[in-house]
């Protein structure tokens, strides 16, 4: 018998032993009416049981000889075998090495299967393990490789049984059970918190010990999200990754697994124990069944199938004892069930946690979210819940007591944060009425009151640590506001000194602080350190989440953010998710909402995916028009992301409205001092030279400078990068003098700054300008100053110092220089492929250079390369200048020789092109203008005299 046919029959045998022999003989025909051949010889090998009490009780691959109580696997020694699956066996062993005294379950790879992929499950099944530490998850202890090169785990040994068999040996209270399988779903939760899921709940996989604690176990075919380690999931043929009674329908489709996934089989655990039954009662227990009712049956009510078997008098059941427990199920726990084995995964409950908050909330008499919350259900919930109170009237005074008492600690409570309140109004009332003084009459300095109102909370504030943390906190957030990120760090860090030293400091004042700490180390370009301060309260922001759901969505949509900026998209979308979810159930959350929806959005462009950016920037900005109007500062956000996708597709009339739209807010809503609207105007400015209207980009950039000069001093790294942007464009509009002054300028910055990276980015800023106009006397200098320092900083063969190989390549012929140009260049091609990429824009600027070199030497490929070059495609607007500059070298070397008048015709036709995207001219023009001069007068085309 072959191993598929064997793969069939086994679990159809399986289930004909378990049957009497009435029930066996009725099977038996109803599998003869679909396939008599199947029912025959089912039939041969129950006879051959019958003859054979020895019959399959071997197993069909004999276990190897070594693997037999006694024998010793590592520092194990093995005393009986515990169980076997389809991945592997587990024994009951001991340390044989004496180093300490413990008894573990030993999970070893199934003798006589080599298969590769389940050697790499057995591997994965030990880093997933290693990762969770929770009191209802087996620990992994050990873990190794023997000397006969057989992998083991060395496991918490759980003494137990299977959840279902303890319930229903045990005759378990319903109240019991549930709370156990609350248990289940805080172990499954901090799986999916670590991004593990299990993808095979079930209840042999959920163990109970004798002290009724649950425990949960195998996590050998778990999925983790966070990992993209290659797919083993998938095995030989007939090996299914999980149990089919409990796979929920996209496991038997074959579609991506979810969290939702251990929902739906979360939902069929306690189905099982709120009933005694699954979910789906079948005619035949075929495999093909099986999957038609889990992929288009709707499952009985649990109350229902409860009622049933009370009709039929199940076997030692009291018919009583079952309705009354169908009456207590009917309701929220039939909708709760029904909710987790909804065959849409967004139609069931979001999480474990969400499905055990529900299971709480019936516990405790409220209204559950499975069912719809109409007034008179909440009505109905309320009077049920306080029904002994409303119905004894020999407990009023005991209840009046309780109510006094607690009335009394809220006083005592109000009175408090009266105080405290009353002590943060005299104090900010104060902090502004000695502000209204200024000098000469003028205006309050709103950094140097928020510095005053620092030193007054230090002194008035300081036997009320409480009020001096959110004091501080406040003052942060105005700093961040005025984007004074550093200054607000500093008071962060001293308001975090102040609640690790302070008992009774709230939750909610840990997370909101956390929260800000790390929105400010992402604003200064630290999103690692974010994630290293927020990553440890992940758990305390999930406990507490049901109470705080503001800050906890708040927490989560920061952490979220410092994720996606350390690149790691996937589980930023995860925190965004569940901060979305937390504010669609909160009352006036929606602008925390539109955040959330942006942030979404944010990552659909950063995979790559604009049209479903631009679709959720636009929904995003209509809810918040209806919410907050039209000059809500997250409009800001909208139309600088908007000009963004614009500027991808060349959509540039789009990208400067969008633009000057969200600048004219941040003016109203930061002014013009605040980074934010600094950014918005360096946008724009880019805007403008991409559409060649240098003079409006000259405008904008002066302005900016202004406002940078005035905010920051003359020598900040904001005025550095200021002026080489600046310079560009003068260099753009042919003002050549002031170009290289706005670029000596910023040298001068850099060099005051110290820092050597800055300092070579503006040296060969400006040994291309001065390359560009003739003075390569002054630009080699300049380059070979650069690349000593890239070189020291980088390395040699940094992509970086690629692109100064190709400048000093180009001056050094423009010079007439003996230096070995075609190496020199061929190593800059090099350097900036494997640095940048071989599309990438500095790469092909190498290559430009290398080709015309060879081209202009009589090297026939050289002319290949740069026709080749010139069919890069213009709509990429960092590729055109390329392309461009490509057509025009390869005309300038077919300038000599018969092909002159081709070559003119393609020079007039690329300026008439240029005339056309550069209507104030531009750098390029001029060149390809010069080329032109000289291919007319049939002037020398060398390299010196076409770059001028």
């Amino acid at each position: 018998m072959d191993a598929e046919r064997w793969q069939r029959l086994s679990p159809l045998l399986d289930a004909l032993f378990e049957l009497d022999d009435q029930e066996r003989a009725q099977r038996l025909r109803d599998l003869r009416d679909d396939d008599a051949a199947l029912a025959d010889e089912l039939e041969s090998l129950i006879a051959l049981e019958d003859g054979h009490e020895d019959f399959l009780s071997e197993p069909l691959i004999p276990p190897l000889a070594a693997l037999r109580p006694g024998s010793e696997i590592g520092p194990y020694r093995l005393e009986r075998m515990l169980g076997e699956g389809g991945m592997g066996q587990v024994w009951l062993a001991a340390r044989a090495d004496g180093l300490y005294q413990r008894r573990v379950a030993l999970k070893l790879l199934r003798p006589g299967l080599a298969d590769p992929n389940l050697r790499l499950r057995f591997t994965r099944e030990r880093q997933i393990l290693a990762r969770l530490a929770h009191p209802h998850i087996a620990r992994l202890l050990d873990a190794g490789i023997s000397a006969e090169n057989l992998p083991y785990l060395a496991l918490e040994y759980v003494e137990g049984e299977p959840i279902t068999d303890y319930c229903r040996h045990h005759n378990t209270p319903l109240e019991r059970r549930l709370r156990m399988f609350e248990q289940i779903c805080d172990a499954v939760s901090h799986a999916h918190a670590n991004l593990i899921v299990h993808r095979d709940l079930k209840p042999s996989n959920i163990l109970v010990t004798p002290g009724g604690d649950v425990r949960l176990l195998d996590f050998g075919i778990a999925k983790l999200l966070d990992s993209d380690a290659p797919k083993v999931e998938q095995t030989r043929t007939g090996v299914r990754t999980f149990t089919l009674h409990y796979a929920a329908p996209e496991q038997i489709r074959g579609e991506p697994v979810t969290t939702m996934t251990d929902v739906y089989s979360l939902g069929v655990v306690l189905y099982e124990l709120l009933t005694d039954a699954k979910p789906y009662r079948l005619k035949r227990q075929t495999d093909a069944e099986w999957e038609e009712a889990i992929l288009a049956v709707d499952p009985l009510r649990p109350s229902q199938t409860v009622l049933r078997d009370a009709h039929g008098e199940a076997a030692g059941a009291d018919p009583h004892l079952l309705r009354r427990h169908s009456r207590r199920l009917a309701g929220d726990l039939d909708n709760i069930v029904l909710k987790t084995l909804s065959k849409r995964p967004e139609q069931r409950y979001p999480s474990a946690e969400a499905l055990s908050l529900d299971l709480q909330r019936y516990e405790a008499g409220r209204p559950v979210q499975a069912r719809a919350q109409s007034v008179g259900y909440r009505m109905r919930k309320y009077l049920r819940r306080h029904r002994w109170a409303l119905a004894t009237g020999s407990f009023a005074a005991v209840v009046l007591s309780l109510a006094l008492g607690v009335v009394a600690w809220q006083a005592r409570e109000a009175v408090r944060e009266a105080g405290r309140a009353q002590a943060m109004q005299d104090f900010m009332v104060g902090l502004f009425e000695n502000a209204g003084g200024a000098p000469n009459g003028g205006g309050v300095d709103l950094r140097n009151l928020l510095d005053d109102a620092v030193e007054r909370g230090n002194r008035e504030l300081m036997k009320q640590p409480r009020a001096r943390a959110e004091l501080l906190g406040v003052v942060a957030r105005l700093r961040s506001g005025l984007g004074d990120y550093r200054e607000a760090h500093a008071l962060l860090d001293r308001q975090a000194g102040i609640i690790d030293l302070t008992a009774g400091i709230p939750v909610s004042l840990r997370l909101e602080s956390l929260t800000q700490r790390g929105e400010v180390l992402r604003q200064l370009g630290d999103p690692r350190a974010c994630i290293d301060l927020m990553q440890p309260a992940l758990d305390t922001a999930r406990r507490e989440q049901a109470q705080l759901p503001p800050q906890a969505a708040d927490f989560y949509s920061q952490l979220g953010r410092c994720r996606g900026a350390n690149g790691e998209r996937r589980t930023a979308r995860l925190l965004f998710e569940r901060a979305l979810a937390l504010r669609r159930d909160a009352a006036g959350a929606q602008i925390g909402e539109v955040e959330n929806r942006l942030d979404l959005a944010g990552l659909d462009a950063d995979d790559g995916n604009a049209a479903a950016a631009g679709r959720n920037y636009q929904a995003a900005r209509l809810q918040l028009r209806q919410v907050a109007g039209e000059r809500h500062p997250l409009m800001i956000r909208i139309g600088r992301r908007l000009a963004e996708l614009a500027r991808q597709r060349g959509h540039h009339a789009t990208a400067e409205r969008e633009l000057r739209g969200a600048f004219s807010i941040a003016l109203e809503a930061h002014g013009s001092l605040h980074p934010t609207t600094l950014a918005v105007q360096r946008d724009l400015a880019a805007v403008l030279v991409e559409q060649g209207r240098y003079a409006d980009a000259e405008r904008e950039l002066r302005d900016h400078q202004r406002v940078l000069l005035e905010r920051y001093g003359r020598d900040h790294a904001e005025l550095r990068d200021s002026h080489r942007a600046l310079g560009q464009v003068e260099w753009q509009r042919g003002d050549t003098r002031a170009a290289l002054g706005s670029l000596r300028t910023a040298l001068a910055i850099s060099r005051r700054g110290g820092d050597p990276a800055q300092i070579a980015e503006s040296l060969v800023e400006l040994a291309e300008l001065e390359h560009g106009v003739g003075d390569d006397r002054d630009a080699l200098p300049h380059l070979e100053r650069a690349r000593r320092l890239r070189s020291e900083r980088y390395g040699a063969n940094h992509a970086l110092v690629g692109d100064v190989d190709r400048l000093i390549g180009e001056v050094s012929a423009a010079l007439g220089l003996p230096d070995p140009i075609v190496a020199r260049l061929a190593q800059a091609v090099q350097l900036t492929r494997h640095g940048y990429g071989f599309e990438h824009p500095n790469a092909r600027t190498a290559q430009l250079s290398l080709a015309r070199h060879q081209a202009l030497s009589g090297d026939a490929s050289g002319l290949v390369r740069l026709d080749a070059l010139a069919r890069l495609p213009e709509s990429d607007l960092a590729l055109r200048p390329l392309a461009w500059r490509a057509r025009a070298y390869a005309a300038q070397v077919r300038c000599s020789g018969p092909r002159q008048p081709v070559a003119m015709q393609a020079l007039d036709a690329l300026l008439a092109q240029l005339q056309q995207a550069q209507r104030e001219g531009g750098a390029i023009t001029r060149e390809v203008a010069a080329i032109r001069a000289g291919c007319a007068d049939g002037a020398s085309t060398s390299t010196a005299s076409a770059a001028r």
